[in-house]
């Protein structure tokens, strides 16, 4: 029986997503014995697990006793502090004997060296390598630096695991922002979900491969309110969106969510949360005004930067804070948050939790092509002409057709904000 404490939540993230308990707690204690029998004594690799999801993954999945874990991330800091933090934290798992943390990229040639004899034996891989920004489509090649990691690279890594004979289960976390994308970062997203799910590229890779998309995960690293912490600590003023609406869950339950759609998903499916709009989706702003009320202050919502930039001193001594009040007008930004696409299906299945999507595929010679096009792209002989965005979004296109259209432009850029 897991500890209950790994299902509580903290008094500031119950008032964000207005419970006091995980989300997926009960799944994860019906299906423990599940979980326990397909981990304990196993090998598993993580990809991308220095960052906020694949480190509560991970040290989610470290309750079930693995025999050992691989870890590849390209932050060494990143690495540095995950070992840290998991053999300081008073927590009901241990570190395995046979844990090991490699600062690589895990399609390089160094990478394979290292893990070619022991793709065989991981039952399970957990990858989270992604750009996952909208504020990283700035040009054609920030785009193209996203199609390289978010598709390029896991095509690389499904070749070798099927040339080493990989069985085991395979999960590639995605975004809801992949739904009817209005993002580039979205539509990459879509384009990996062909990737990992298409048999046309999988070639004979005989795994039980899913992906999860879900929602904004409280304080993670490089979310909106992860600044807002650090902007209080560097008496800076906060920004926040005008009359925008999100889905939340915990950095705990966001590993939770992936361990339980990564181990007991139905292949060839994306698992989705089964969060209630009427319920669970709430208001940035009101985010912000708990967050502030939790730190002593009350907020004081500005449009003019200059001003809130100047005033935080003022302000903070009548315990009170400047915010940035911003339009949803920076290209590729949603108003709402959505985790179907136009003609995909949430399906019933074994977790009250979790919905079960089926992956719609698009047309072999259409993924067969835009795979071609992509390594052409981000290959040695690729010319200027091709860093086009229009090319760009025409190729993403030919694989997503309703992108054409969903996809948001707007002349402001979220660099271009506080």
């Amino acid at each position: 029986m897991l500890h209950h404490s790994i299902f509580e939540l903290s008094p500031l993230e119950q008032q964000i997503t207005k419970r006091s308990q995980s989300f997926f707690a009960q799944d994860c204690q019906d299906h423990s014995s599940t979980l326990c029998d397909m981990i304990r004594g196993r090998d598993f690799l993580f990809i991308g697990a220095a960052g906020s999801i694949g480190s509560q993954t991970l040290s989610t999945l470290l309750q079930f006793e693995p025999r050992r874990v691989d870890v590849v991330d390209i932050s060494e800091n990143g690495l540095a502090e995950l070992v840290r933090s998991l053999r300081s934290t008073n927590t009901h798992f241990s570190v395995p004997a046979d844990f090991n943390l490699m600062p690589l990229d895990y399609t390089s040639q160094i990478a394979h060296d290292w893990m070619g004899k022991r793709y065989k034996n991981y039952a399970g891989v957990f990858n989270f390598a992604a750009l996952k920004h909208v504020r990283s489509e700035k040009n054609p090649h920030s785009i193209a630096a996203m199609l390289d990691t978010n598709v390029a690279k896991l095509m690389t890594f499904y070749d070798r695991l099927e040339d080493a004979g990989f069985r085991g289960r395979l999960f590639n976390v995605s975004t809801d922002k992949a739904a009817n994308p209005s993002s580039m970062m979205g539509a990459t997203k879509r384009v990996m979900e062909h990737a990992m799910f298409s048999q046309a590229l999988r070639r004979g890779l005989d795994a039980q491969v899913t992906s999860a998309r879900f929602a904004n995960v409280a304080f993670s690293n490089g979310s909106l309110l992860q600044s807002w912490v650090y902007r209080l600590g560097l008496n800076q003023p906060l920004a926040v969106p005008e009359g925008c609406c999100r889905f939340f869950v915990s950095m705990k339950e966001s590993g939770q969510l992936c361990l339980l759609a990564g181990m007991l998903g139905k292949n060839d499916h994306i698992a989705i949360p089964n969060l209630d709009p009427a319920v669970n989706l709430v208001s940035l702003q009101d985010v912000l005004e708990e967050f502030l009320a939790e730190n002593g202050f009350e907020p004081v919502y500005l449009t003019d930067e200059a001003k809130a930039k100047t005033s935080v001193h003022e302000l903070s001594g009548q315990k009170k804070w400047p915010v940035l009040l911003t339009p949803l007008d920076t290209v590729g930004e949603k108003p709402y948050e959505e985790f179907l696409g136009g003609k995909e299906q949430a399906l019933e299945g074994q977790m009250g939790s979790l919905s079960e999507v089926p992956y719609l595929p698009a047309p072999d010679v259409e993924v067969i092509a835009f795979r071609d096009w992509l390594r052409h792209l981000l290959g040695p002989d690729a010319t200027s002409d091709m860093f086009t965005l229009d090319l760009i979004k025409a190729k993403i296109g030919s694989l997503e057709p309703a992108f054409l259209d969903t996809h948001v432009l707007a002349k402001n850029n979220l660099d271009e904000r506080v």
